[in-house]
């Protein structure tokens, strides 16, 4: 079990304060496996068995506890007197109105409650004007490159190949048969479909939400707007609207299949409101609907990169100079960085094209090239990176 650190190190630091943790992220992402980690350093640390109380929400035996009223009664009769109790709830957006039970127990002396959920929506409506100031959202993605490699360990190349392919969903780094790795990402689609999406949102045409799907996975790396993929959509035959691809959008970000990336103009240092980026959460499902495509090699690397950037805390928005695009800019405590992402860039006008957005910024921000290229070039201020070098460690 690799000990998912960065996690885990903010956990510890919010241990006995007096505010809720909420850690989310998409299914079968190791939010689970974060508690049983956090549990075994609280009885480390001398936290008695009986000071813990720990319910999963996705195991039947919890069934009778999915009314709020129930669940709080359980754990109330549970309190330890006198000292701290540690509370976690796995899954609890199970729990229908579950914020009512988590409030009344927030509120009671000696209590640090930790909860899980794979959906968005948990942290918006009601939970967000009843609970608001009184938590904090811990955000977990899958493995990173440098915990998938902590893991299966051996050469660093064939462990990229793997992940590159694969994807970095904690289990699969178990598992060495592709049959069987198909058969996983299979079920956490089917079930993150099913489960988060088209019973939570009440999707009639499932076809016609998984035809958006494809199309924007299809598209990752590209520039979309909901009416390009509506017209998109219809010539195909599949008629929808705008405000139909809106709402299956939103329920992909609330599911974390999704993250959107917004566009920020450099020159004249404004947000833009519209044509954004769309990245998945894990290469491995993408690879899962579209099987594999060489050429979409920079796409797939350009995904990985978003997603090490947000995975480290950054804001990270696609970047304007006047007609030129810059792949990402990440900022983060006062700090930007700016970077180009490209499979390789060994042939010169290949290299120009990447370099040429970054020459018209005329800030003093470290700006970088992240390729696959083994022997990583610079020029004039511009840096060259490995995307293996850079995945495991610490330049930003």
């Amino acid at each position: 079990m690799v000990e998912r650190k960065q996690y885990l190190e903010k956990l510890k630091k919010l241990k006995d304060k007096q505010i809720i943790k909420v850690v989310t992220g998409v299914r079968r992402c190791g939010k689970s496996t974060l508690l049983v980690q956090f549990r075994e350093y609280l009885k480390a640390c001398g936290v008695a068995p009986e000071q813990i109380i720990s319910i999963n929400f996705e195991d039947v035996i919890y069934g009778d506890m999915l009314d709020y009223k129930l669940l709080y009664e359980y754990i109330s009769n549970k309190l330890v007197n006198g000292k701290m109790t540690y509370i976690f709830l796995d899954e609890v957006q199970n729990v229908s109105e579950f914020q009512k039970a988590v409030d009344s127990l927030f509120i009671k002396e000696n209590v640090d409650i930790y909860l899980t959920g794979s959906n968005a929506q948990m942290l918006s409506g009601e939970l967000a004007t009843l609970l608001s100031g009184r938590y904090i959202e811990v955000k977990m993605l899958p493995f990173s490159f440098a915990e998938y490699f902590a893991l299966v360990g051996g050469d660093k190349k064939a462990a990229w190949q793997k992940y590159f392919q694969r994807g970095g969903f904690p289990y699969l780094a178990k598992l060495d048969d592709e049959s069987v790795d198909m058969d996983y990402l299979s079920g956490i689609y089917s079930t993150v479909l099913l489960k988060d999406i088209v019973a939570r949102k009440k999707v009639q045409d499932v076809f016609l939400l998984e035809s958006v799907i494809k199309f924007l996975f299809d598209n990752i790396g590209n520039i979309v707007s909901t009416k390009k993929i509506a017209d998109t959509l219809t010539s195909f035959g599949r008629k929808t609207t705008s405000q139909t691809v809106e709402n299956y959008l939103t329920a992909l970000m609330e599911a974390f299949v999704l993250y959107r990336a917004g566009r920020y103009d450099v020159k004249g240092k404004q947000h833009l409101r519209s044509l954004e980026k769309y990245y998945v959460v894990d290469v491995g499902l993408r690879r899962l609907l579209l099987k594999d495509n060489y050429k979409d090699v920079g796409y797939i690397l350009e995904n990985i990169v978003y997603l090490e950037l947000i995975r480290r805390g950054y804001n990270v928005s696609i970047g304007k100079v006047d007609d030129l695009e810059i792949d990402f800019i990440a900022e983060k405590y006062g700090d930007r960085f700016y970077f180009q992402v490209a499979a390789t860039v060994l042939d010169s006008t290949t290299f120009e094209r990447e370099v040429a957005s970054l020459k018209k910024v005329s800030d003093n921000y470290p700006k970088y090239i992240i390729s696959m290229d083994e022997y990583p070039m610079g020029l004039n201020g511009i840096n060259q990176i490995n995307v293996i070098d850079f995945l495991l460690g610490d330049i930003i």
